[in-house]
């Protein structure tokens, strides 16, 4: 299996009936846990019996029973975004009681199980290392540049025209920085280098 994490490419949701209560898990793609919570107060129905969830931001994450007994909601669903390794991801499992006890064994697979469903069938996009670089070039130099920087992925977020040339700032993927700071030093003819701002 690969290292890769992922994150989901948009919004998603999975229902099951289990032993008559109704369980819909919702979950969507995050940057902050602001964002986070904030989905868990626009998804979560407050006629329903309980609406547990949890979310995974890097090393940042959260759960919350809301009313289960303790470890048998948000803890598993934590555990089903981690073992699909998915981060920046929030999940709302919400339940609709049927009348029905499941006790904390099935509680903890009715919990789980639902989000982990919805996170198999989500469509996933691979989380990316970003990096950033801030450099110099002469103006003759700008569109070569531009366009050898793009080749690479590379966004540029600040361009500031001065009288002595363009600094630029820009956004690539983390692995081609070896090779974005190469091209910079090649198209400048060793006059300019590219430095991490990060």
């Amino acid at each position: 299996m690969s290292d890769t994490l992922h994150t989901l490419a948009g919004a998603c949701q999975h229902s099951e009936d289990i032993k008559k209560s109704r369980f819909l898990a919702q979950a969507a793609p995050v940057q902050t846990p602001e964002q986070a919570l904030a989905f868990v107060r626009q998804v979560g129905d407050p006629a329903a019996t309980h609406n547990c969830w949890a979310y995974r931001i890097g090393q940042d994450y959260r759960f919350n029973d809301d009313g289960e007994p303790g470890g048998t909601a948000g803890r598993p669903i934590l555990q089903a975004i981690e073992g699909q390794g998915i981060d920046l991801a929030v999940v709302v499992v919400t339940r609709w009681y049927g009348g029905i006890k499941l006790g904390a064994g099935g509680l903890v697979r009715a919990y789980g199980g639902t989000a982990a469903e919805c996170l198999r069938r989500a469509e996933r996009v691979p989380i990316v290392a970003m990096a950033r670089l801030g450099m110099r070039c002469d103006f003759a130099e700008l569109a070569l540049l531009k366009a050898r920087l793009r080749e690479l992925e590379a966004e540029i977020t600040r361009e500031d025209f001065g009288a002595e040339g363009v600094d630029l700032e820009i956004l690539l993927p983390a692995h081609r920085v070896d090779e974005a700071q190469a091209r910079v030093t090649d198209i400048s003819r060793g006059r300019h280098a590219a430095r991490r701002l990060d």
